[in-house]
């Protein structure tokens, strides 16, 4: 059977545009990107601090891990959507940036029971976090080791839980198969494995620079 594929429309660049800010930042999220520019660290942009906050409420998410920190943009968007006395827990190798990600959460009057952030490498912290316990896991780090992150994210969901992995179309090179850089790569080659993961059930979204976002079966 013949599938047509769907026909790009000209002012498809406006439509995502006006998708990427159709939901407004608070105050205290503009802050935290504002210090994310003063640190040179991308922060998630606001359509897909949107998306993860409709993630998060779509799971009543109580219990969230994140790797990468930054200034607490992702944080905040992720803590606006869980339950309200759900834990953030979090994890950066800079102890500066998580310092700036508590201010964040300050600001925002997010009690300080309801994040937990641990300054650490990832690889030697999520090791440490218990299986099938988290609804959602954030990766938002090196794509050099993001397959790893996310072997790590998939033990550690419950049934029904969901992995979000940000940059997934790094810088929009993923889509071109001439781009062989090896960022790039690997982020094409982690979008294949969570695609042929039978345990999962993904979509990418064509929002920021592309989240791939996986439920666990």
């Amino acid at each position: 059977m013949y599938t047509r594929r769907p026909t790009i429309a000209a002012d498809k660049a406006q439509n995502w545009a006006y998708t990427e800010y159709f939901i407004t930042e608070i105050e205290a999220v503009r802050d935290a990107r504002a210090r994310a520019e003063e640190f040179g660290i991308s922060a998630v942009s606001p359509g897909t601090g949107a998306a993860l906050r409709l993630v998060a409420a779509a799971l009543k998410a109580h219990s969230v891990a994140e790797v990468g920190t930054g200034t607490g943009v992702s944080g905040l968007w992720l803590l606006d959507g869980m339950v309200p006395d759900g834990v953030l827990t979090t994890i950066d190798v800079e102890v500066e940036h998580q310092r700036a990600a508590k201010e964040a959460f300050a600001a925002a009057g997010i009690r300080p029971t309801r994040t937990r952030p641990i300054s650490g490498r990832a690889l030697d912290v999520l090791p440490r976090l218990a299986d099938d316990a988290y609804d959602l896991v954030f990766i938002d780090a090196d794509p050099a080791e993001a397959s790893d992150y996310a072997n790590q994210a998939i033990r550690m969901l419950r049934s029904g839980g969901a992995l979000a992995v940000t940059d997934a179309l790094w810088h929009d090179r993923v889509a071109d198969p001439a781009r062989r850089d090896e960022d790039t790569v690997a982020m094409r080659e982690l979008g294949k494995a969570l695609r042929e993961d039978e345990r999962l059930i993904p979509a990418l979204l064509p929002t920021g620079d592309g989240l791939l976002v996986a439920v666990k079966r």
